[in-house]
């Protein structure tokens, strides 16, 4: 049979992730700064109170979209933690983690050939979750000088007649930058004058240093009723493969998702959901402990880390959130490809290049410092070992 002439076209000509096949090559020599993925265990609480609700009742299907008592736990803390008050129960969806609320924002938000504006550098997801949507991906260059922030100029430069969205990520994966209340309110002011529906990814909310707070645009005022607001369990709780994840916005936008979620995969995992309740009712308990130690520990590894890179010529802006560095490879004189190879190969280092997340970033490659002290240590001696070998060709 020939599987061509059968097969979604859309889908053939997409590439396969630029950060996947890096992981390929690992083996136990090698320290890998590569997975975006917390290296804390879920809390013992949270995992115990879970475990005693699975083994002591039936773990049924619940509604649709979600149950209610998450749904309303999940608008109290965007209430408490993000200023997002206004909410009601039914503007909100529970999913299947944060990539699946997206695919369900892009699916009902965009028709073909509907232009998508969203930053670069970007997470590997978002251009393919678009054109198989059906839109026309449009991305908007940032750049380390500009803390790899959206300006309002260059957002008004790419909106044409066919724009329908615009797709925020702030705090950023690969460049941990961060947009803020000023910023946003200039980005808010552009789309006041459009119909431009926004999305905004907010997985990293929690994740946030220098003492800044993240902020939604969708509390900017006359935003949140064109805002759908994505966000979940898998960081700020080290929650990742629990799956879990939760979309808020206008009920013209959430009523449609639902839809589609229903006629897809019906509901979230229950247990996930019952271990969700869990752990945003001890975060109201106890003033949200656990998510402070782990961003204090982060926060104390991002500075090593960024310092370090600093020291040995790999010029890196102070990321502010979430928990990548991006440092530039310029000064090597190496493509960014080679750099990452290079360093795997010689070192067993794993650090992604930058061009995996849009050409903006090819002058870049992003290191998760979501792992222990002790790896981040020994990877940077290795890395000063590289640069002093490619010094010496």
């Amino acid at each position: 049979m020939s599987y061509s002439p059968v097969l979604n076209r859309t889908v053939l000509d997409i590439k396969p992730s630029g950060i996947r096949k890096y992981f390929d090559l690992l083996d136990e020599s090698c320290i890998s700064l590569g997975v975006g993925e917390p290296d804390f265990a879920t809390p013992d609480s949270i995992r115990h109170a879970a475990a005693e609700e699975i083994y002591n009742s039936r773990i049924p299907y619940t509604a649709n979209a979600g149950m209610p008592k998450l749904r309303q736990l999940v608008i109290d803390y965007l209430a408490e933690r993000f200023g997002l008050s206004g909410y009601e129960i039914q503007n909100s969806l529970i999913t299947v983690g944060a990539g699946h609320a997206m695919d369900l924002a892009f699916r009902v938000t965009i028709n073909p050939g509907d232009e998508v504006i969203y930053t670069e550098p970007t997470y590997v997801t978002y251009e393919p979750g678009i054109r198989l949507a059906g839109g026309v991906p449009v991305p908007v260059l940032t750049d380390a000088e500009h803390r790899f922030k959206l300006t309002p100029e260059a957002l008004r430069a790419a909106i044409t007649p066919k724009t329908r969205v615009l797709l925020l990520a702030y705090p950023t994966n690969p460049t941990g930058g961060i947009m803020e209340k000023e910023d946003l309110e200039a980005i808010a002011k552009v789309i006041l004058e459009t119909n431009i529906t926004v999305i905004t990814d907010e997985i990293y909310a929690e994740l946030t240093y220098n003492g800044k707070r993240h902020v939604s645009i969708a509390s900017i005022p006359g935003m949140m009723e064109r805002t759908i607001v994505i966000n979940g369990f898998s960081k700020a709780f080290s929650m990742t493969g629990w799956r879990l994840g939760f979309a808020v916005g206008p009920v013209e936008y959430i009523s449609m998702m639902t839809k589609v979620h229903q006629l897809t995969l019906l509901s979230a995992p229950t247990t996930a959901q019952i271990a969700g309740c869990y752990a945003l009712e001890q975060g109201f308990e106890n003033d949200w402990a656990d998510v402070r130690a782990m961003i204090d520990e982060y926060d104390r590894r991002r500075q090593y880390l960024v310092g370090e890179f600093n020291r040995l010529g790999l010029t890196c802006a102070d990321p502010e959130g979430a928990f990548y560095a991006f440092p530039s490879i310029e000064s090597t004189g190496l493509t960014c490809v080679e750099f990452c190879e290079q360093l795997l190969a010689r070192k067993k280092v794993l650090v992604i290049p930058g061009n995996a997340f849009g050409e903006a970033g090819s002058k870049h490659f992003r290191a998760c410092y979501a792992t222990s002290m002790e790896d981040l240590h020994e990877a940077i001696r290795r890395i000063s070992e590289f640069l002093d070998e490619l010094k010496r060709r």
